[in-house]
């Protein structure tokens, strides 16, 4: 994020609720230029970020979600397409995951009581291109164009701060789920318009607790949508609205109670655990650092070797792309550290969509003591703890 920030006179708010791994001592004087502010419980996230506005003096104000990598151009660009757009609202950008696919969520419509429905029972994932079955997520829209949309994703909202002084800022009756929907509507409600901006991508890890598609996800997604209704429909129309999402709920549920009762029918079996075969993207410089605290963290007999930053660098074209992808098949790859430096995350973030599914990746910022990475967004990902000492 800091180094998001070159060339930007910006300041950087941090909330905690009330973490339990240690970040607190972990960031203590680790950052001076940065603010911390240390909650003594888990307040939600609409709360908490409502918490550090009173600190905020810019003249835009970004709500960011930890679990992200930004590339270096990504605020510059966003600032840039955001105020030249007529009565801008808000702005979200392209989201990916850990794995480099395109989270639908980035770009979405207002949760009218049938675009609900066909989420909510899986049809819009079933017909994700549909304009009518998959609205919600705007399936039908290409998510490389840029243009006005509903709703944007509170993991990365780019708000004027004029905007929020109009429609204040997150209702803190959500507590997950709901909030971004919410402020989105009301930011259009009162005359300014949402944008979805696709010429920069940031990763989201999507580390949640809860997992998409589950029985409990649907549960809490219904209770934020509850409080949406009643805030926002009345009479017949919200009435409809909760009957769709109470038949949701219950196909959910049969299809979870029948997946569960084939899954207890079938043998159990162990799956034999994959040798993993992982290579570091890196210059020889930035290899031998990593090896050697890898090697301190007693983590090394995994790794076959290297792939080399500088042709990654110039790796622009579908033939060049094809054929590193073929030597990685071929070379059972299933996992890439991708070190920033000579690499930059701009870079890293194209190649890895651009790179087979089979393989998993894993990133390293200059200077961090830890290695992360996430495969499935709805897990809450891996890391490696580095030994700097």
């Amino acid at each position: 994020m800091i180094k998001a920030c070159n060339n930007i006179e910006a300041e950087i708010i941090v909330i905690d609720n009330n973490s339990t791994d240690g970040s607190k001592e972990f960031f203590a004087n680790k950052f001076p230029t940065v603010k911390f502010i240390w909650n003594k419980e888990n307040v939600g996230f609409a709360k908490a970020n409502n918490l550090a506005l009173p600190y905020c003096n810019g003249e835009y104000i970004l709500f960011l979600n930890p679990d992200t990598i930004l590339p270096g151009h990504c605020l510059k660009e966003s600032i840039s397409f955001i105020s030249k757009q007529p009565n801008p609202g808000a702005l979200g950008v392209r989201l990916i995951d850990g794995a480099g696919n395109f989270l639908r969520e980035s770009k979405r419509a207002f949760p009218s009581p049938l675009t609900s429905l066909f989420k909510l029972s899986g049809l819009a994932r079933l017909f994700p291109q549909s304009k009518i079955f998959a609205r919600y997520y705007l399936g039908n829209l290409s998510e490389h164009e840029s243009y006005p949309v509903d709703v944007l994703v509170g993991a990365f909202m780019l708000i004027p701060k004029k905007v929020l002084d109009t429609t204040g800022s997150f209702d803190e009756a959500f507590f997950m789920y709901g909030e971004d929907i919410d402020l989105s509507y009301r930011i259009q409600k009162a005359g300014f318009i949402n944008y979805y901006f696709s010429d920069t991508t940031v990763i989201h890890f999507k580390g949640e607790s809860t997992k998409k598609g589950s029985l409990n996800y649907i549960k809490v997604f219904y209770k934020a949508m509850n409080i949406f209704v009643k805030k926002h429909y009345s009479g017949g129309s919200a009435k409809l609205f909760m009957l769709l999402m109470q038949i949701a709920i219950w196909i959910t549920a049969l299809f979870s109670g029948i997946s569960s009762f084939f899954k207890k029918l079938l043998p159990y079996s162990t799956k034999e655990a994959v040798a993993q075969k992982i290579l570091i993207a890196s210059t020889h410089e930035e290899y031998n650092a990593m090896l050697l605290l890898l090697q301190k963290s007693g983590l090394t007999n995994k790794f076959i070797g290297r792939l080399p930053a500088e042709d990654l660098k110039n790796i622009e074209g579908t033939k060049k792309i094809s054929q590193l992808s073929l030597s990685l098949t071929h070379a059972d790859t299933t996992e890439i550290i991708f070190c920033e430096g000579e690499l930059s995350f701009e870079d890293i973030i194209t190649i890895i969509q651009e790179l087979p599914e089979t393989i998993g990746y894993k990133f390293y910022a200059a200077g961090s003591s830890a290695v992360i990475g996430s495969n499935d967004k709805d897990s809450a990902g891996d890391f490696i703890l580095l030994d700097r000492l």
